[in-house]
């Protein structure tokens, strides 16, 4: 299989996560696609191939000679629950000339390069798009290809010399339970990228400090036609909350290094109402101040009303990698003599968001993320351009040389 036969092949499974499950993984057809990597695998000399209890598949392939570090790949298996994943029908441009795309006629839906920039950097470049009616799972079965296409080169072309390398395929990325289960003393590898990302000349070691907040109102539901000085609705505090968060710290209001607070669920009533809450900042003493605003606003709304109104949850989901890769800077500069030697012109951005590798960053292994030509994640407007995703192949190639 070529890298193009091998993507189209893994986004016919429906792969789609459930942050509501309580099951790990999250899906359990998740599953499917992880023993195809594995067979996939092993009929390439990857004899340790497997998938775990947990849904996670690692493999070894097998150093030959070489005396490079012993490098990890990572991709996730998993697709976002914001959009569908079953059934998807991707549809191929080939050398695209810079004009709009139309991605589905009857919804009349398109991709026009005005609305996603990005476009303009793809003329000439191969293309796969939706039909308009799922997402695509570019995000991140592009990285599962790429590291697959890279393992298959490896066993064709056994003169290449090199270390070991670690691959891992992880379910439940796009929920934040990715590396909950994963075993890094049985990864054994010095370092590892995720590939995990857009514009193939943007790598990212800087992300989001995460968390989570759950914000539970227990209201005062009485007759309305008995309300005057008795009634407290709790949705209508639910609403007097969020207008108390900052104006500007609205999402649709940032971008670059900016910080959010993001209310993505709000359900309820007049007895009951529940509001989730992502907080996101690249600086960690902001994102502080951003929690101390949440536990501000209960405080007074608590003794506004006279009692125990508002129940206050936030998790840590986490944190900025920068602070450890800055440490081990090496692992940049080795990716960044990678990508220039396939002639792309490197820049570190800042992911408005998080990977796997943020995370494992903190449990022992530094793990930046490297693009892969993705655009327009968890939606009917997703597409890849194939161009990017076979210049991370290469870009792999030249990591893994001593």
């Amino acid at each position: 299989m070529n890298i193009e036969e091998r993507f189209l092949k893994y986004v016919s499974f429906d792969t789609q996560s459930d942050e509501y499950s309580n099951t790990t993984p999250s899906t359990l057809k998740q599953l499917e696609l992880g023993k195809e990597l594995v067979k996939e695998m092993l009929e390439i000399g990857i004899s340790d191939a497997h998938l775990d209890e947990y849904g996670i598949v690692y493999g070894t392939i097998k150093g030959n000679g070489g005396q490079g570090d012993v490098i990890g790949f990572i991709a996730h298996m998993d697709t976002s629950p914001d959009a569908s994943g079953t059934n998807i029908k991707p549809q191929k441009i080939t050398n695209y000339d810079g004009s709009i795309i139309t991605i589905n006629k009857e919804l009349g839906l398109t991709l026009d390069p005005d609305k996603f920039n990005i476009l303009n950097k793809m003329i000439g470049h191969d293309l796969i798009t939706t039909d308009g009616t799922t997402l695509l799972g570019a995000d991140d079965k592009a990285g599962v290809a790429i590291i697959m296409d890279l393992a298959n080169y490896l066993y064709e072309h056994p003169e290449v010399k090199h270390n070991d390398i670690k691959i891992a395929f992880t379910p439940d990325e796009e929920v934040g339970r990715g590396p909950d289960n994963f075993d890094v003393k049985k990864f054994n590898a010095q370092y590892a990228y995720t590939l995990d990302g857009g514009d193939i000349e943007e790598y990212n070691y800087e992300n989001f400090n995460a968390y989570s907040a759950k914000v539970e109102i227990t209201g005062k539901s009485i007759h309305p036609g008995d309300a005057k000085n008795k009634m407290v609705s709790a949705i209508n505090v639910a609403i007097e909350f969020e207008n108390m968060l900052p104006e500007q710290m609205k999402p649709y209001y940032t971008d670059n290094y900016d910080g959010f607070n993001h209310l993505h669920h709000l359900e309820g009533g007049c007895q009951k109402a529940t509001m989730e809450y992502i907080i996101r900042n690249h600086d960690y003493d902001i994102a502080q101040k951003q929690i101390a605003d949440f536990k501000r606003i209960k405080t007074y709304l608590d003794e506004k009303y006279g009692y125990e109104l508002v129940k206050l949850d936030i998790q840590e989901s986490y944190l900025n990698m920068a602070k450890i890769i800055k440490d081990n800077y090496y692992i940049i500069d080795n990716l960044n003599q990678a990508m220039t030697k396939v002639g792309i012109k490197a820049q570190a951005t800042p992911i408005r968001g998080g990977t796997d590798g943020a995370r494992l960053t903190f449990m022992g292994l530094p793990c930046p993320n490297i693009g892969t030509g993705g655009a327009n994640f968890h939606g009917p407007f997703e597409f890849v351009s194939l161009t990017m995703m076979k210049q991370a192949v290469e870009v792999l190639k030249e990591l893994i040389k001593e």
